[in-house]
């Protein structure tokens, strides 16, 4: 009998050693290696990723290009209601997140980040026409932010700033705040620095930017979780391109001036 039994157990462990092991491994990278695309998650937010005349364009557009190129594979757009990025993400139709996406910290609880490559600041964009040159001439005005910005999230953690406002109103998209703003639906946006430059190069007569900030942020690539193996060689092309100038040239076409972080 204890013979039988020092076969069976030895059986058992034969075949246990015969199966798989269950493995933790990070395939994030080599997945988008195999499948040979990359499908970039972006909304309406210029200059950074922005549709114009139905192709993608923008900062953030250009370069995905030239890292998804160095990467070897075929770069793929598809444009998503922000509200549901990350459920765009989780699901998998999309492989990233890449449009002017602030870090923070309920975020990381969620996404794996990039390391930053922009810094950026939450500013008050209104009329020349009629200025909100700070934070507390916002009292008693309608304010228009982008659904589930970054702009959204600081007003309603200032709970003073949010309860003086007359009302805050949500838009889909940060391009139609800014249209509601020209037609007088609401007094001011607040909105990232980075688009309000872009709006003022676009009618520099028109527009107003406060001198005060609400907050200081940065941005950065958003991958599923425990992506590392993905986002760590994304960042590695982006070292290389800082090193090589690249980098630099499409920040130079769409700001004027170097302002990529490394």
């Amino acid at each position: 009998m204890k013979k039988l039994i020092v076969i069976l157990a030895a059986m058992l462990l034969l075949t246990a050693c015969s199966q798989p092991a269950a493995t933790n491994e990070d395939r994030s990278l080599q997945n988008i290696l195999d499948k040979q695309e990359f499908v970039l998650g972006f909304t309406q937010y210029p200059p950074l990723g922005y549709l114009e005349n139905n192709n993608p364009v923008g900062f953030d557009i250009d370069i995905a290009k030239e890292v998804m190129s160095r990467l070897g594979v075929t770069l793929k757009f598809q444009y998503i209601d922000w509200d549901a990025k990350t459920l765009e993400l989780n699901s998998g139709n999309i492989d990233a997140i890449w449009n002017g996406l602030t870090i923070t910290d309920e975020r990381e609880l969620e996404l794996t980040f990039s390391r930053p490559y922009l810094n950026n600041r939450l500013v008050i964009l209104s009329l020349n026409s009629n200025p909100v040159e700070n934070i507390a001439a916002l009292q008693g005005t309608k304010v228009g932010v982008e659904i589930s910005s970054s702009g959204q999230f600081a007003i309603e953690k200032d709970t003073a700033l949010l309860s003086s406002l007359n009302e805050m109103i949500q838009y889909q998209t940060i391009t139609e705040a800014l249209l509601d703003l020209q037609a007088g639906g609401i007094d001011a946006i607040v909105a990232d620095e980075v688009f309000a430059r872009y709006a003022i190069s676009k009618n520099a007569d028109n527009y107003f930017i406060s001198d005060d900030a609400l907050a200081s942020e940065q941005y950065g690539i958003g991958f599923r979780l425990n992506e590392l193996a993905l986002a760590n060689r994304i960042d590695e092309i982006l070292d290389e391109m800082v090193a090589d100038g690249t980098a630099a040239r499409i920040s130079e076409a769409w700001f004027g001036d170097d302002v990529i972080l490394r």
